[in-house]
């Protein structure tokens, strides 16, 4: 009996203090239900390593990012995401990589990343950017060139050029496939009217100049 109480607590303190590499992975799929035994067949959480002999400098290299992209659409923006899918070299690193391009008065509209948070660098042009948090308040600043803002893991976050020149950003997010959930595609059509709604109310959204972690003035509200 005298035995007990250390055993216990010498076991309570194991999965308090377990090393991380003990832990599961975090997953890189929105989900993955278990196979039935007899239908399992190999499947990865990321992708097969090439054989060590067969690597080269040249996988660790990528062009995808070295030009602006298409503008010419309803948003004026453009978001080219660039994960190990279509970077041999980003595999098994937790890493992805992101460029934004914005005309004036463009926007990058609500969305999300479930499985990364992002580091954004202002390469050129001014940008107004913001976050929800989950208790609804706002978090926006403007930025400029030079200048890194953060989005939070999961949280609904936006991009605005407010300046009268067209704006890039390239970002960096820690999961090689952190996914994104757009919120207004998910539930409007691309030609749809509130979607244009929207992006007149986030236009003047950004204009406003709202101070720090205001609530006022929700951009998809109607």
């Amino acid at each position: 009996m005298k035995l007990v109480v250390p055993l216990c607590s010498y076991i309570l303190l194991s999965g308090i203090y377990a090393p991380k590499a003990l832990s599961d992975s975090p997953s890189l799929q929105d989900v993955c239900p278990m196979a039935p035994q007899g239908e399992r067949k190999v499947f990865m959480n990321g992708f097969l390593c090439k054989h060590p002999s067969t690597i080269l400098a040249s996988d660790f290299k990528t062009l995808l990012l070295n030009h602006a992209g298409d503008l010419n659409n309803m948003f004026q923006s453009s978001v080219n995401m660039v994960t190990a899918t279509e970077f041999p070299g980003l595999n098994t690193q937790g890493l992805a990589m992101a460029r934004t391009d914005i005309a004036p008065s463009g926007v990058v509209l609500p969305h999300s990343h479930p499985r990364a948070s992002e580091m954004m660098f202002v390469h050129g042009g001014s940008v107004a950017v913001g976050f929800f948090d989950t208790k609804g308040r706002l978090f926006q600043k403007t930025l400029g060139e030079g200048e890194v803002f953060i989005f939070p893991r999961g949280l609904v976050h936006y991009i605005i050029n407010y300046g009268f020149g067209p704006s890039t950003t390239f970002s960096v997010l820690n999961s090689q496939n952190p996914g994104v959930v757009g919120i207004t595609h998910a539930m409007f059509a691309t030609d749809s009217d509130v979607l244009e709604g929207l992006m007149a109310r986030m236009l003047k959204f950004g204009e406003m100049g709202l101070s720090d972690n205001s609530t006022a003035g929700l951009p998809w509200t109607f």
